[in-house]
């Protein structure tokens, strides 16, 4: 079994490693404690680049009605858009 230590945080602090906690639950589809909600976090720190942006995949929520709004803005831009011409 490992040692356990007892170290003391904020409120803030708390809470918010409880947010994370519930996030990881609701990503992983089972219950997180805390220690692993923290083990998490040094992992992250951990890495030598940070953050990959694999991790913020299926992070973001987005209505249908906001990515047609995208799609439509895109398809506008590109209507507009000519390449410039290369001079030698």
């Amino acid at each position: 079994m490992t040692e356990a230590k007892t170290i003391k945080v904020s409120k803030g602090t708390y809470t918010r490693l409880s947010e994370i906690a519930g996030e990881l639950q609701m990503k992983l589809k089972r219950p997180v404690s805390l220690d692993e909600a923290m083990q998490h976090l040094l992992r992250l720190k951990g890495r030598e680049r940070g953050v990959k942006i694999t991790d913020l995949a299926g992070s973001w929520y987005m209505p249908d009605e906001e990515w047609a709004g995208i799609k439509e803005s895109l398809f506008e831009a590109w209507k507009r858009w000519r390449p410039r011409e290369i001079k030698s």
